[in-house]
């Protein structure tokens, strides 16, 4: 950035750690949970995916800017994570199609976020120490001030924010005359999903999170979509309860990352919080149906119980991760639903898992 650009800004983890920096973006104050991504690319996509809601998102690439923004890039209307922690900050670009600048587009938004930190040194205390909250503040450098507005910070454990992020009414995505119709609940869904069914042959209408059941099954959907999304999975009662009429239907189900921790927990299986979370787009995910090993998109923060999904005799695990032995995909044995953790429409890729979209498709054919 240029010098006269150059604001002082820090960044206080709940542990009391600090890490001084300059500003990046709006200058303010913002709060939230504190992860890291490991992505080489697609900043974009991870400031406006709403799972990110409430979450402060170390970027892991050494630079963070440097192709600029473009519109169609966006995963929803606006930017979802609550602040930016990076190592080197770039306003200018080289991308010719892109729309703007990274700096213009924070401003815009009123995004904070901070730059000149060791990254890969604070990805290492995370690792360590586990998810915490933290603040980010270019306005103050008083520790003692910023400590008490950091205390005041919820915890993501037993947070409820799907609501906070869903839509507020229900709106239809692709032709009206493809063959399949998809009922898709959204908790946080991302553009590139409803892209993916609607490119699949389906017509989508996408319902608020708090919706009730008799509107929803009123629509006589094909077969019904459960999206990601931001928080506990474990306090969304409502969201569980939704899930549970849709398997009563028997129509085919199919969720991705929060909507596969829903399914999870509709069917009795309980989820925990886990110490760091799944966030970059390399992560080693083995097919146990085929055999195969994908490399998958993954932003998540909860899991769902090992012991509890091989103790449920109506499912299957279908996938693992390979670096740590969690359950990436579950299907019931009596019913055409499944679901994954990681998610499979990522963009720009990969593009390894895209399978399962047909799959879903195909189980409404049949």
């Amino acid at each position: 950035m240029e010098k006269q650009q150059l604001k002082p800004a820090v960044l206080l983890l709940a542990d009391g750690t600090i890490y001084h920096g300059y500003a990046a973006g709006a200058i303010g104050t913002t709060t939230g949970e504190i992860c890291f991504n490991t992505g080489m690319t697609g900043y974009q996509e991870i400031f406006t995916d709403p799972s990110y809601y409430k979450q402060i998102v170390v970027m892991t690439n050494i630079f963070i800017g440097n192709y600029g923004v473009k519109s169609e890039d966006s995963e929803s209307e606006s930017m979802k994570i609550a602040g930016l922690v990076c190592k080197n900050w770039v306003p200018s670009y080289s991308r010719p199609l892109a729309d703007d600048s990274v700096q213009h587009f924070f401003e815009q938004q009123a995004m904070v976020g901070i730059a000149g930190i060791d990254t890969r040194a604070l990805v290492i205390h995370i690792r360590s120490k586990g998810a915490m909250n933290a603040i980010i503040s270019s306005e103050t450098t008083d520790i003692s001030e910023l400590t008490k507005l950091l205390a005041a910070e919820p915890s993501m454990d037993g947070l409820e924010l799907s609501s906070k992020v869903s839509t507020t009414i229900a709106y239809f995505v692709g032709d009206a005359n493809a063959p399949k119709k998809v009922a898709v609940m959204d908790y946080g869904v991302k553009r590139n999903i409803l892209n993916s069914l609607a490119a699949r042959g389906c017509y989508l209408k996408v319902f608020p999170a708090k919706s009730n059941w008799e509107e929803i099954a009123a629509w006589q959907a094909d077969g019904y979509f459960i999206s990601n999304g931001p928080g506990d999975p474990a306090v969304m009662d409502y969201a569980i309860e939704t899930v549970k009429c849709i398997l009563k239907t028997g129509k085919p189900l199919f969720g991705i990352c929060l909507g596969h921790q829903l399914l999870a927990l509709a069917c009795g299986v309980s989820t925990y919080k886990m110490h760091n979370g799944h966030r970059g787009i390399n992560h080693p995910v083995k097919n146990l149906q085929t055999g195969t090993c994908e490399i998958t998109s993954q932003n998540h923060g909860f899991a769902i119980l090992e012991s509890a999904v091989t103790a449920n005799e109506n499912l299957e695990v279908t996938h693992i991760n390979l670096n740590d032995g969690t359950i990436e995909g579950i299907r019931l044995k009596k019913q055409p639903a499944f679901s994954v953790q990681y998610h499979p429409e990522s963009n720009p890729g990969p593009h390894d898992s895209r399978y399962l979209f047909d799959d879903f498709v195909t189980l409404m054919n049949n």
